[in-house]
This record gives structure tokens, sequence and C-alpha cells, in this order.
């Protein structure tokens, strides 16, 4: 054998070797998602694509992923819990170096989660929680704190009927039934008013925080409910389909119904301005790059803090016009 020829197979052996080493530690090495170019691989799976917020949350997440240089493994749940975990055990299985996901509903995790710890990928929750017990089986929480926004939600209303001893009755179109921002923002937004007796939420029902449904639930309202003074809702494209029913039935969105909605996207930026939604709590969808910087850490080691929240405001019809142009979603 030749020198050239022996050196050869000794480098050959030698990188043998070395990948064998680096297979045999957790399901979070760079294995078989693909991580031979090095990349940070990550496995997304998003609740769908039900609104204009989560639209832009999709988008952020993947550019943000791209700018990074992180191979993101992106999964559309439509809506349905089985599908996310469905999508999840696909993640174990390519062995990807961190999943994150957005929970369609708060409830029924532990198991797919403890299959994610069992295979040492670690788990980051995005926008929504869970309510497992056991936070061993996610790394962190990045989002908004929902019951918060349900707070400054009625915390609006309150102020804006201090005036009066008249009764003020609300309506309420939930998000997804089981959901946390549906979960949440009703108990903030109901810690809030209970304590006046004037505040009656005369009908509460899920709008699966879509337009189309949104609209379906306030023209059963309008029926239903012979005086609504207020409309909550729990997103914005449910609010926009109201004020479509709301219309429909020959009255004013904004001044016959006060409408509070939650979200802050540019189409109702656009109906505040007009005057046909009074105030819009902030959820800021745009988490793409805190999410990117996050994975990183989780996947490198480092201590992250258990939960980290997002930076919003609430809007009302005199900063609308203002606010506008500046949106980014």
């Amino acid at each position: 054998m030749s020198k050239r020829a022996a050196v050869a197979l000794v480098a050959t052996a030698m990188a043998v070797a070395l990948t064998a080493c680096g297979s045999g530690g957790g399901g979070g090495s760079n294995g078989a998602a693909g991580g031979s170019s090095g990349k940070l691989v990550v496995g997304f799976s998003q609740v769908g694509a039900e609104s204009g917020w989560r639209t832009a949350n999709t988008k952020s997440v993947q550019d943000a992923a791209k700018k990074a240089g992180v191979t993101l493994k992106f999964s559309d749940a439509q809506q349905k819990q089985e599908n996310q975990i469905k999508a999840i055990r696909s993640f174990i299985q390519q062995k990807v170096d961190v999943i994150a996901f957005s929970p369609v509903v708060e409830s029924g995790w532990d198991t797919v989660l403890k299959e994610a710890k069992d295979a040492k990928i670690p788990v980051v929750l995005t926008d929504r929680a869970v309510d497992s017990k056991d936070e061993s089986l996610y790394a962190s929480f990045l989002g908004s704190d929902f019951v918060e926004e349900g707070k400054k939600a009625g915390e609006w209303l309150v102020k804006e009927y201090q005036a009066t001893s008249e009764p003020v009755n609300v309506v309420e179109i939930q998000g997804t039934t089981g959901s946390a921002p549906a979960n949440d923002r009703k108990a903030g937004f109901g810690d809030v008013i209970k304590a006046d007796p004037k505040f009656k939420v005369v009908a509460s029902q899920t709008g699966d925080f879509t337009r189309a449904k949104g609209k379906e639930v306030m023209q059963a309202f309008l029926k239903s409910q012979p005086d609504i003074d207020v409309l909550y809702a729990h997103n914005d494209d449910m609010a926009l389909g109201a004020i479509q029913a709301i219309e429909e039935a020959g009255k004013k969105p904004g001044k016959d119904i006060k409408i509070i909605s939650v979200d802050g996207v540019k189409d109702a930026f656009t109906a505040m301005a007009d005057g046909k939604i009074n105030v819009v709590v902030e959820c800021n969808p745009l988490l793409g790059d805190q999410l990117m910087e996050l994975v990183k850490k989780v996947k490198a080691g480092e201590q992250v803090p258990r939960r980290i929240k997002t930076v919003e405001g609430v809007f009302t019809q005199d900063q609308a016009a203002a606010a506008l142009p500046g949106r980014q979603y």
C-alpha cells in the first residue's frame, strides 16, 4: 500500500468514528434531520391560518429562521390538535434539534411532550401555553400575557362607562374553545368587570377566531339580545366579521354598539380610524426573531426564563389614524 493510500484510509476511519460518536447523543443532535450542514434544525407546528394575525406570525417565524440560518421544518395544524400531535411525533422521528409550537388548545399534551423529552429534544411554546403540571416537559414559553390583555379590555370598558349607573349589556365572541387566549382573555376581562354589577355579559359564544364565524355569532346575538351596548371580541377577525353583521342589521358599529377587540391587525386599525372599533388591545405576532434567539440558547443548554413576555399596548380611535401606517401586519 502506498503512503498516500494509507493516509486516506486512516482519514476515512477517523471520519467514521467521529460520525458514530456524534450519533450516540440525544435526539437533539444534527443527525437524521439533515444537520450535516451544521445548521440548527427546528420543527415548528403552527395552529393554522385562521386570521391575519396568525398569517403574520407564521411569516415572522419563517423570515426569522431564514435570516438566522436555521433550517425550519414547518407544519400547519389547521386548528386541529390531532394534526399538531402528528407533526410533533414526525419532528421527533426526524430528530430535529428543537421543537417549537403554538398549541391549538391548552390540554392534552403531556404524552407527546413526554415523547419529545425522552428523545432529548427540547420544546419551546410560542404564543400559546399548555396547562401541563409537569413544567419539565418544555423549556420556555414565548408570547403574550392573555390574562393581562383581557384585563386591559375590561379596564377600558370600566373607564368608558364610569359616569353612568345604568346597566351595560355586553356580548362576548370568544376564541377557539379550550385555547389559552380564549380562556385567559375571558378570565382577565371578567376579573375586572365583576366589581361593578352594572356590567352584564348577556351572551358569550365561540367564534373560532375567524371572520366568518364572528359574523355568524354576532348575527345570532342581534336576534336573541334586544339591547346590546358593547361587543367584546377575542380577536380582530371576529370583530370585523361582527361589524358586517351589525351594519347589515341597520346599526352603527362603534356608536350603537361599542366594540372592544384584541390583536392589532391593519384592518382593525382601519376600522378604528373609521370609527367602527372603539379600542384594540395589542397582541404582537412578530415573535420570529425572539424565537430564533431562544431556540439557539435552548439547544446550547443555556439557562432561559420560563416565560418571556412580549411588550404590547392599547390603541383607541384617536390614535388609530396615526398608528396605521406603522402597522407591520
